[in-house]
């Protein structure tokens, strides 16, 4: 599958929220990651559909990843279909009835995304890889932007990523937390193909730069994949 690159707007500035998705789609993101945190199942509280709306009624027809971290999520999944949804993501904790909760989502027209904490194993995923478009591996423990890479998360990207080939189906995986150039190439050599970035982008002074940068790295780690030619 093609690299995708995924701005989160936890990072951006939200005083001019338009300016900055406008940025990061001119500076090369493939799509938007869209942060929703509740103040109950992690410790902050970020945005709600009626945010995702405005950006759909500014004009915005991009790919909004939604990543719902919130408890319970049942109640919420109609709200950001309705406000322009195209992935929703949740977590196997924040719902009693994980099946019925995916089918809400795919059942309403968008894709279906299963997002594991650091300390979540993945059992759960061969239960319900046939209800996924994306599983998603947080690489910090969620609830704040900026924090610091957990390097045991590659090796559970990887687990993920045998999972998802062993199912033959085709499941983006997705890595969240900590992302930047310096350890971009680490987490596609480990199995991943789609990269939520928030401080490294938007806390930089530019965004096409730094997208580029992340994009060189992404590169040189699918060239040092390929097999060399035989000697001779």
């Amino acid at each position: 599958m093609r690299h995708w690159i995924a701005p989160s707007i936890l990072s951006a500035d939200f005083s001019r929220l338009g300016e900055e998705v406008n940025a990061v789609l001119k500076a090369g993101a493939d799509i938007i990651h869209f942060d929703v945190m509740d103040n109950h199942y992690v410790p902050n509280l970020t945005t709600g559909p009626l945010v995702l709306s405005s950006l759909r009624q500014a004009g915005f027809d991009c790919f909004f990843d939604v990543h719902l971290m919130v408890k319970p999520v049942d109640r919420l999944i109609g709200d950001f279909l309705g406000a322009g949804a195209d992935l929703i993501s949740v977590h196997p904790e924040s719902t009693e009835h994980l099946h019925r909760t995916l089918n809400l989502i795919r059942e309403g027209g968008a894709q279906t995304g299963l997002a594991f904490n650091p300390a979540t194993p993945l059992q759960v995923l061969d239960e319900v890889i046939d209800l996924l478009d994306l599983v998603l591996i947080m690489s910090v423990n969620p609830g704040f932007g900026g924090q610091a890479f957990i390097e045991s998360s590659l090796a559970k990207v990887a687990k993920a990523r045998r999972r998802i080939d062993a199912s033959g189906r085709e499941v983006r995986l997705e890595i969240d937390g900590g992302i930047k150039a310096d350890n971009i190439g680490q987490a596609a050599a480990a199995g991943a193909d789609t990269f939520v970035a928030g401080s490294a982008i938007f806390g930089s002074d530019d965004y096409a730069a730094a997208i580029t940068a992340m994009r060189r790295a992404l590169k040189q780690t699918e060239s040092s994949a390929r097999p060399s030619r035989p000697a001779g």
